[in-house]
């Protein structure tokens, strides 16, 4: 018999995580407009808008740790309680130097809630249910990065920029209601190693090394994508509409996760691997030559199936590999990866662009398969 999956715990923080991170999403691709327009420069603006990234990427080890130590309620209490602080302070203030500091404690607060809930979510699950439960975790956070960009450009163009800023406001505050009503708060396990080791912070989770490098791989399209594909279909006068693709790339991730998420126990991950390589590879080659919807269709889907469920699997997959003691410090290496794709891979996608023609793009992002096959080939024992 099946264990039981959507318990009430369960349920109440996958809806605390979609609204969790439809706070930064919702703010994330309008603030560097609004701090141009409060007389930032071009390059401060856009400096601005990563400074949530770059603080993420740096206190992704503190957060695993403490993770692992603090209630997961506490903790994600207190970075729910940072986005809510962030948001309305965006809209209070026209300060270039406070709006810098609101973003570095947005970065808290996303890192904060992200390991901690992810983390929380696994605490929850019954053992032989963690890949089931983390794909529809990846599921509701799907639902946050699709909603919230859609919903953030409509109310800046018809309303305002404040408008934005209250609604995530609002979505942080429904965080911070819904956890109060989790039964288990996610009380650290303490096991002699624990004890033994209680003032060592760790940077990293070895095991799980391999598994972000994977993920890393997979995401630099995806994320060079979400940055360029504008002036990439602009560039190769494709006769597309190229803010069609994250709502069909968005769609087709969510029927994919909804369907396969009991596979996510049963399927070896080397199978995963292989079957999303291909899928990454096909996304490639329809992006490549974007001249009509069928070959955006095909892009889409691709990278959904490839990087779209990977993400999934991998978070999974780092979560099966070492002891339940350790899962916080997993989940932040595991998101250590995903800091890099999304910081990397407008970068590289911002060199291939100058450097070459815009031909060359995603030719030039295939690369990434042969790399994934490597780092896949050298650790498959470890991953086994």
């Amino acid at each position: 018999m099946k264990t039981r999956l959507y318990t009430p715990d369960v349920k109440l923080v996958l809806m605390a995580s979609f609204f969790f991170l439809m706070s930064p999403m919702l703010i994330n691709p309008v603030i560097a407009g609004f701090a141009h327009g409060i007389g930032a420069s071009s390059v401060l603006a856009g400096t601005i808008a990563g400074l949530t990234n770059l603080t993420s990427l740096v206190l992704r080890p503190l957060a695993g740790n403490l993770t692992d130590r603090v209630s997961k309620y506490r903790l994600t209490f207190v970075g729910g309680c940072l986005l809510l602080l962030a948001s309305l302070g965006y809209s209070l203030t026209t300060n270039v130097t406070l709006i810098m500091l609101l973003r570095i404690l947005n970065g808290l607060g996303y890192t904060l809630c992200s390991v901690c809930m992810a983390t929380w979510m696994a605490s929850l699950l019954p053992p032989d249910r963690i890949g089931s439960g983390m794909g529809i975790y990846g599921l509701a956070n799907a639902l946050g990065m699709a909603c919230g960009p859609a919903i953030s450009v409509f109310l800046y163009q018809h309303y305002s920029y404040q408008s934005v800023f209250w609604l995530a406001a609002g979505c942080s505050l429904l965080l911070i209601i819904m956890i109060q009503f989790v039964g288990d708060h996610g009380e650290p396990i303490v096991t002699p190693q624990t004890a033994t080791t209680k003032h060592h912070i760790r940077i990293v989770q070895p095991r799980v090394i391999p598994v972000a490098l994977i993920l890393l791989l997979f995401s630099l399209p995806y994320f060079s994508t979400q940055t360029y594909i504008v002036s990439y279909v602009a560039a190769r006068h494709f006769h597309v509409a190229a803010g069609v693709f994250f709502p069909v790339y968005a769609g087709i991730l969510l029927v994919l996760r909804i369907i396969l998420r009991d596979w996510f126990d049963r399927v070896p991950f080397k199978r995963f691997i292989w079957l999303c390589l291909i899928f990454n590879l096909l996304g490639l080659i329809g992006l490549t030559d974007m001249n009509n919807w069928a070959m955006l269709l095909l892009g889409a889907a691709g990278l959904a199936a490839g990087y779209g469920l990977m993400f999934s699997i991998c978070q999974a997959k780092a979560l099966m590999l070492v002891p339940k003691a350790d899962h916080g410090l997993a989940n932040s290496t595991f998101y250590i990866g995903v800091d890099l794709g999304m910081s990397l891979g407008p970068i590289i996608g911002g060199l291939i662009s100058s450097q070459l023609p815009m031909a060359w793009f995603y030719p030039v992002m295939m690369v990434t398969l042969p790399l994934i096959i490597v780092v896949y080939l050298v650790s498959r024992r470890q991953l086994a």
